[in-house]
């Protein structure tokens, strides 16, 4: 049965191919995007996460259009990374902003039309640096690490109303952020990775759309590592 699916940030990278493997198995497929020019195939809606009337209206465009949202992909995120002693209130508050409260926002207002349904899927996308943590992006891991919390707190607040929250955390992933490392920072962070290699985008995408399938109906406050053994223990 097709589902209203929505995947935020889902114009590049992680999120097209989330977006992708959502639509390639039938699902009606809307995105969000801040700027630039948006991917075809999709119902795309410019909303900058950040604005909550942005978030407003954003949800009201898809849910003319595809429907309550019945799978929340919680993907749009922002790095401004930075040594401690460097960064500055706005470096930290505006990737928190985004992050964590820009989360919150998306995951509010597609929760009223879950609860109304008795149902819904959630996945929000952290990251192995969450968890591990990064030199140069205390801003960034702090954010990601907050998204756990947040999940599993609504796991346990939602759980009855047969709506659950799961938490996928990638690793190092071969999309055009990854693309602009040297060689020679490229060959480093491999060397870290027990399965030797970057994962690519689809690897994400599979395990999101397993999150959001009925196979996984029994699966909730769960954080998926998706890093090839890279974050293994934390």
């Amino acid at each position: 049965m097709s589902r209203s699916v929505l995947v935020t940030g889902g114009n590049r990278g992680i999120g097209l191919a989330i977006a992708r493997a959502f639509a390639d198995a039938g699902d009606k497929v809307a995105i969000t995007y801040r700027s630039g020019e948006p991917p075809a195939g999709f119902l795309a809606v410019k909303c900058d996460i950040t604005d909550p009337e942005q978030v407003e209206q954003a949800y009201k465009e898809i849910e003319d259009r595809h429907g309550p949202v019945e799978v929340l992909v919680a993907n749009a995120g922002v790095t401004k990374d930075q040594l401690l002693m460097r960064m500055s209130e706005d470096d930290f508050t505006s990737v928190i902003d985004t992050n964590l409260t820009g989360t919150f926002r998306v995951v509010k207002r597609a929760n009223r039309g879950m609860l109304r349904a008795k149902k819904g899927r959630v996945v929000l996308i952290s990251s192995v640096v969450g968890l591990l943590g990064s030199a140069g992006q205390a801003n960034y891991a702090a954010s990601k690490a907050a998204l756990v919390g947040f999940a599993r707190s609504l796991a346990r607040e939602l759980g009855s109303r047969n709506i659950t929250f799961n938490v996928v955390a990638p690793g190092f992933v071969d999309t055009d952020m990854t693309k602009v490392l040297s060689d020679e920072q490229r060959q480093n962070i491999v060397a870290q990775v027990p399965l030797g290699r970057y994962a690519q985008p689809e690897e994400i995408a599979a395990t999101v759309r397993f999150l959001a399938s009925d196979d996984a109906s029994y699966i909730t406050g769960a954080v998926i590592p998706v890093d090839g053994g890279l974050g293994m223990g934390h």
